[in-house]
């Protein structure tokens, strides 16, 4: 058969089918899961069922299954050549089994490999795979399903929660939280804030919990910290019922060297390069793929199709994509050229170009998202305009840049004025994400409350701005747990966020202008349906370095929204703001309203005009002072509740409106233009 091995000849109705080992071999191949680990066939072993084991090890001298079903017996279960591929059927094993290949390679060693295919797993510090069928679970999520693949995300508001599950929040006495235990918590949690999107970091399973995640050896299978397949199935399922899309982090750039995963895995380098130069991950201490390997590409297209499929997952976030492309990123200079002198991985760019077309082509309304850091061109490209054919690419520059500028005391940031500006010199040449993501709150760079300049108030007043300019600015939106509530200790994959902190005013408030801000971006069209272009961006005041005033308007075409942003430390009682028509100004929201934490004098503030555009947050207002006891100090100026837009030329444009701008504040105004 193929190679002239001997097969069993009674179970050749359960083999893979030859069409899809053909396109394995091809590297064409989105459903390796079909031929390879571990499924059950109700008609094999002479009718009686049996599990059947296949496995891609072809420079191996033997191979056997092992596990519970045969109490570790490694010559129990010998595996036969089929096409290059190992196979053996068990009627013994049931599901819940531990088991494990035994392979003895090229080199003469023999090494117990985990299952590469596999859909369940023992729980780490355990290796062995696990016999599982992931069939049986009934889903709920049609109408999510038929909605998502109707819809336009380019034109649609995506506000991303970017969560991880083992330390959102735990259980006393439980090593790791149970999902089916805090689904409906995070349900609740996401849907009380106005997120339209989690995003999971890698639920794909690790041995090493350090890792966050982010070096796979079971890149079919769910991690059983938190739960079965099935309980990750549910999860899904309960946020999609609910409105709520999910994105995973999915990471195919690199994977560990752990004896029992992927390394050397048939006594030879099958999915690291044989090239010692380009094996290894300097950074990292982990092995790079082989993307010139076509039974690689499909391995790892398969794992991320599997997601989608198996697990209905929305969209994938692409993990270091600029170390897939580069092949000196994290090598200063020995490293192996491309055929033409330079430093692209051409296999790579076709493996990315290959995973897009694959994920993006056969399941409408799944995106894909890039983690690329450096000036690649047409990331969110289509592959036939030369592009990668990502759907979103992270705004490193965005992030960045902001966050470097609100560490700089507002008297000098006249200085860096540019890092504001910059953004919109090249919004449009990507559909971007803007994240704020955990990446940056970890390894000693604070948290998001902790990079702010200035006293305990001042901080609490600037993340504020800083939010409001996130969701002001185009592009999507993204925030990692915890920031919300501006917790003020770095993350640690190890305890619980800092929950306890909403006890306390200025937490509370801050969760409380998040929750206002997701709001008012789903409910205002003009802040998210032209995400892509200059129709659906103005600006109004673009160079007001000495002031560090900035503001722009978001439209539609049929409605508009002006956002106002002081980020200096003093108030302007009297700023005028271009405009480009007469019209009204109605106020939508404001970073220095008492809901969220900060009470101007009573006497001047006013958010009425909130209620005329229809855009107040009318849930869960709170007086603070009241449920806290604690002071507040009162600012000395607030913004106006309505201004008009009169015929007074400014920076070019035949109208402006004059406005109130306390200090450190972001304000959102409806602009009815006068017809």
């Amino acid at each position: 058969m193929g190679d002239g091995s001997r097969v069993y000849e009674a179970e050749l109705e359960f083999f893979p089918d030859d069409a899809e080992i053909d396109a394995f071999y091809q590297g064409g191949s989105a459903h390796a899961a079909d031929i390879f680990g571990c499924r059950y066939f109700q008609g094999a072993a002479g009718g009686a069922g049996a599990w059947r084991f296949c496995l891609w090890a072809p420079n191996a001298k033997s191979v056997s299954v092992t596990g519970d079903f045969c109490r570790w017996d490694a010559a129990a279960h010998p595996m036969e050549r089929y096409r290059g591929l190992w196979i053996c059927f068990v009627d013994s094993a049931k599901a819940g089994d531990n088991y494990k290949f035994c392979v003895e390679g090229a080199d003469g060693a023999v090494v117990m490999k985990a299952d590469p295919y596999a859909a369940h797993a023992e729980t780490s510090p355990h290796t062995a795979s696990k016999v599982w069928d992931t069939g049986g679970y009934v889903w709920g999520d049609g109408d999510w399903l038929k909605r998502r693949a109707a819809a336009n995300i380019f034109s649609s508001p995506v506000s991303i929660y970017e969560m991880h599950i083992g330390s959102w929040r735990t259980r006393e006495g439980y090593e790791y939280p149970s999902l089916r235990e805090i689904t409906d918590e995070v349900k609740d949690y996401v849907l009380k804030m106005g997120f339209t999107h989690i995003e999971l970091m890698p639920i794909n399973e690790y041995p090493y919990a350090g890792s966050w995640g982010y070096q796979v050896t079971g890149f079919f299978a769910a991690t059983s910290r938190f739960g079965t397949p099935q309980d990750f199935m549910h999860f899904v399922d309960t946020m999609h019922r609910a409105g709520i899309g999910v994105l995973v982090d999915w990471v195919p750039a690199h994977f560990p060297k752990d004896r029992h995963g992927l390394p050397h895995f048939d006594g030879t380098w099958l999915y690291e390069h044989q090239n010692p130069l380009r094996r290894e991950h300097p950074q990292w201490g982990t092995y790079i793929f082989n993307y010139n390997r076509p039974e690689v590409v499909s391995f790892l297209v398969s794992s991320a199709v599997n997601l989608i499929e198996l697990y209905h997952i929305d969209g994938i976030r692409v993990d270091a994509v600029s170390s897939v492309i580069y092949l000196d990123f994290g090598r200063e200079k020995d490293y192996v050229r491309n055929k033409d002198g330079g430093n692209v991985d051409y296999a790579a760019v076709d493996f990315l170009k290959t995973l897009n077309m694959a994920v993006l082509g056969e399941h409408p309304g799944v995106v894909t998202v890039a983690e690329e850091a450096t000036t690649y061109p047409l990331v969110t490209k289509p592959p036939s305009d030369g592009g990668l054919g990502f759907s979103f690419k992270w705004n490193m520059g965005f992030m960045h840049d902001t966050l470097d500028y609100m560490k700089i005391d507002p008297y000098f940031r006249h200085g860096a004025h540019d890092k504001l500006t910059f953004s919109m010199y090249y919004a449009f040449s990507e559909n971007f994400i803007l994240p704020y993501s955990h990446d940056e709150v970890v390894h000693g760079k604070f948290s998001m409350i902790g990079k702010m300049f200035g006293d305990y108030d001042t901080k609490f007043a600037s993340l504020k701005t800083l939010y409001g300019w996130l969701f002001g600015h185009p592009g999507k939106k993204l925030l990692f747990m915890g920031s919300e509530f501006a917790q003020f200790i770095e993350w640690d994959f190890q305890k619980e966020l800092d929950w306890f902190l909403l006890e306390y005013n200025s937490h509370a408030g801050m969760q409380a202008w998040v929750r206002a801000l997701n709001r008012l971006y789903r409910k205002s069209s003009a802040l998210y349906a032209r995400d892509g272009d200059w129709d659906g961006f103005q600006w109004l005041t673009v160079d007001d370095r000495r002031n560090s005033v900035f503001a722009f308007m978001r439209s539609d075409g049929d409605s508009h929204m002006v956002c106002v942003y002081n980020f200096s430390g003093s108030d302007f009682a009297a700023y005028d703001v271009a405009l480009p028509c007469p019209g009204r100004l109605l106020l939508a929201l404001s970073s220095v309203d008492p809901l969220y934490g900060f009470a101007p004098a009573p006497e001047v503030f006013d958010t009425g005009g909130a209620d005329e555009t229809g855009l107040a947050d009318d849930a869960g207002k709170t007086d603070f002072a009241a449920e806290t006891g604690i002071a507040q100090t009162p600012a000395r100026i607030s913004p106006k509740k309505t201004a008009a837009a009169r015929s007074k030329p400014l920076h070019g444009m035949p109208c402006s409106a004059t406005l109130a701008l306390p200090k450190t504040c972001a304000v959102f105004y409806v602009y009815r233009v006068k017809k």
